[in-house]
């Protein structure tokens, strides 16, 4: 398969791309983003962008792909509700709708988050747009769509973007594992390419479907 990945500079993305990159069954990899991802791979094409939004219909840069990795966001922490939208569902949804149109016989994977609101009605701003978000995508005519949710996360020994809590994760995990299903990064980029080849018997891919769906 040839897939695009975004958010490789974060840390569920770079987890993704690193097991793209060592996994046989992915032949190509763009990677779209904002900033470099660090690294260097015959595999690995990057594709430089300001914003997403600015990505046009016709980007011949963007055709010839049997998947999308959708792993770019965003923490809502200190922003209000349009600011988190803005990034979280405009954003992602161009840039779904910008791929769909230059392949039409994709599959779009998108990183969403434990307790997300599907109903869009919650208290919780940043479920509610994740939510909305997941709802979008849904209703696109993608070959298949699926929703990954995680919890609990632990990087790959590479990974080399870690910011902030998740500089320390891998020291907590195996407490924090105790009492809350977690998953490996890679765990995460095997589960999507397991979907993309083979599909899924969900939609929605909580981290104890994650790990089934990687194994």
């Amino acid at each position: 398969m040839k897939v695009i990945i975004t958010g490789a500079t974060g840390m569920v993305g770079e987890g993704v791309l690193i097991e793209c990159l060592e996994n046989n069954q992915i032949e190509a990899v763009l990677y779209v983003g904002r900033k470099p991802s660090g690294k260097s791979h015959p595999k690995l094409t990057e594709y430089l962008v300001s914003d997403f939004l600015s990505l046009k219909s016709d980007d011949t840069k963007l055709v010839g792909y049997d998947a999308c990795f959708y792993c770019a966001g965003i923490s809502s922490v200190g922003l209000d509700e349009a600011q988190y939208t803005y990034i979280t569902y405009d954003t992602t949804i161009h840039f779904a709708e910008v791929l769909l149109n230059q392949n039409p016989n994709l599959l779009f994977n998108f990183i969403s988050g434990s307790h997300t609101d599907s109903s869009e009605t919650g208290k919780v701003m940043w479920a509610r747009v994740k939510g909305k978000t997941e709802n979008a995508l849904q209703k696109m005519s993608f070959k298949a769509q699926y929703n990954f949710r995680p919890g609990l996360m632990k990087p790959d020994p590479t990974q080399i973007h870690l910011k902030g809590f998740n500089k320390y994760i891998k020291f907590l995990y195996p407490i924090m594992g105790l009492f809350y299903t977690g998953c490996e990064t890679r765990e995460i980029g095997r589960a999507m390419i397991s979907t993309a080849r083979f599909g899924f018997s969900k939609k929605i891919l909580e981290a104890i479907d994650i790990k089934k769906a990687a194994n």
